[in-house]
């Protein structure tokens, strides 16, 4: 029960995302934006937040292109789980792991507090820890969190039961009020909101836990991630 966590420079989260991880059970790997390969065994690579190679071109692009991006989604492409945070999911959307884009909150203002979700699917090794429907408060902090995509994105990603988690209140313009998609074998889950920041109860709301539990509760149980 392998999870690699990746940094990339202005990564701001990766401490925090492997503190998520060890604390549900997984043995951490520190990975640099430079290496190209990830460790060996690696069960679930995190995509932290932050703002990494200070955000310029797009938030994400040239994290996309860097040498530990192509294992990331060498990873993803032959099944394995990526879960990316915040710039994380920034990032997986200019790999093209995910659909859409995100673009300039609709305020054009930096966002940061605690938001309450709706989970929408829990069908996923991502969220198996939830009930459908349920509430959940989670923080976010991002300037660039609005998910944009056509029409007909849309309706794929409603039809396949694709989108994770919806806003209760739409804090930044995204289309639906998603906070979070899957990947169309369920197994990449790209959110804007820091699941790692609600893991524990010191941190006001321990929302979050259930999400690295649900991974490591597979694993532990002997059963292959779905």
């Amino acid at each position: 029960m392998k999870a690699a966590v990746i940094t990339f420079p202005g990564s701001n989260c990766d401490r925090d995302l492997a503190v998520a991880f060890e604390a549900a059970g997984f043995q951490v790997a520190r990975v640099w934006h430079k290496d190209s390969e990830l460790p060996a065994g690696t069960d679930v690579v995190g995509v932290p937040g932050g703002f990494s190679y200070g955000d310029y071109l797009r938030c994400g692009a040239i994290a996309a292109q860097s040498p530990i991006s192509a294992a990331v989604r060498a990873h993803a492409l032959r099944g394995g789980h990526v879960l990316g945070i915040c710039n994380g999911f920034q990032v997986l959307t200019e790999m093209r792991l995910l659909p859409g884009v995100l673009m300039r909150n609709a305020g054009l203002r930096f966002i940061c507090k605690p938001v309450a979700l709706k989970v929408a699917t829990a069908d996923s090794d991502f969220t198996r820890g939830y009930a459908p429907g349920q509430r959940i408060t989670i923080p976010v902090a991002h300037h660039d969190g609005n998910y944009t995509i056509d029409e007909a994105g849309l309706k794929t990603l409603q039809d396949a039961d694709r989108i994770a988690f919806t806003y209760d209140e739409n804090p930044n313009g995204s289309v639906g009020s998603i906070a979070g998609v899957l990947s169309e074998n369920r197994r990449v889950l790209g959110l804007m909101p820091h699941p790692e920041r609600a893991a524990d109860p010191l941190h006001g709301s321990a929302d979050g836990a259930a999400m690295f539990a649900g991974l490591a509760s597979v694993a532990m149980g002997g059963l292959a991630l779905a």
